[in-house]
């Protein structure tokens, strides 16, 4: 089922959104050569708790606070003291906050230090393939021209697109109807409303579009073994086109 949000629960939403964003800029901040996942999950943790709200990832199973994913590998990687980052690195970071009762979601991607220019462009090529999506998002469209939007974007580097993990609704639950692929045809899908909320979130890698699910039975890697980059805003549908909750980590 897919709920529209009233004009109260969208401010807790709004609310909720800012937290989860704050807490990404600040892993953000923190990512640098030399230091471990683990140390930017703490950062995330105590800045959430101090929020009065609570790390929803942990809240639905996840053994953290925030998946910090590095390289190669595409989502949900578990932060560890013994996994240390490296210049020429990228770091995806998916943080999520639990407040009041209501769940924000986002992530971006993060180059440590210097990186080559190909793993640039797919940073910038995921970033630009998020907001084509975001702008498909208006009332009266359908799912499937956020999806193509998505995809059209990412191929058109001929960059691979995860097709196994995809955005979704986003409210009292951290993942609600409907699901938001990354790929698909426009037309298609449910007609997007004003009062829905999406967490939209491009998964590109630089080759190929399949993954492995590693031992863990959370980290995501692409089969290539090729870099791979993940972006992602919360989003409402409004009457006045969409409108992104979450863009603190933005000013990073």
């Amino acid at each position: 089922m897919v709920f529209l949000k009233s004009k109260k629960e969208l401010e807790l939403m709004r609310a909720a959104c800012e937290i989860s964003a704050e807490a990404l800029r600040l892993g953000g901040e923190a990512v640098r050569p030399g230091v471990s996942t683990w140390e930017i999950d703490r950062v995330i943790h105590e800045f959430i708790k101090s929020q009065g709200a609570a790390p929803n990832f942990m809240e639905n199973g996840f053994p953290a606070s925030a998946c910090v994913s590095v390289n190669e590998e595409v989502i949900h990687g578990i932060p560890s003291k013994s996994k240390i980052l490296q210049p020429g690195d990228i770091v995806s970071i998916d943080t999520g906050a639990l407040y009041k009762g209501y769940n924000g979601d986002n992530a971006a991607t993060f180059p440590v230090g210097e990186i080559a220019p190909e793993h640039k462009t797919l940073l910038e090529t995921t970033k630009a393939a998020l907001y084509s999506g975001i702008e498909a998002a208006v009332a009266g469209n359908r799912v499937g021209d956020i999806s193509n939007a998505v995809e059209t974007s990412a191929r058109a580097r001929g960059f691979g697109v995860v097709r196994e993990f995809v955005g979704h609704g986003i409210g009292r639950e951290l993942h609600e109807e409907p699901e938001v692929p990354n790929y698909g045809s426009k037309g298609r899908g449910r007609r997007l409303a004003a009062g829905m909320t999406l967490a939209i979130e491009p998964m590109i890698t630089l080759s190929g579009d399949s993954i492995v699910i590693l031992d863990d039975g959370w980290t995501v890697v692409a089969e290539s073994g090729k870099y791979a980059a993940h972006f992602e805003h919360t989003i409402a549908v409004t009457e006045n086109g969409p409108e992104i909750y979450t863009l603190a980590w933005e000013r990073s």
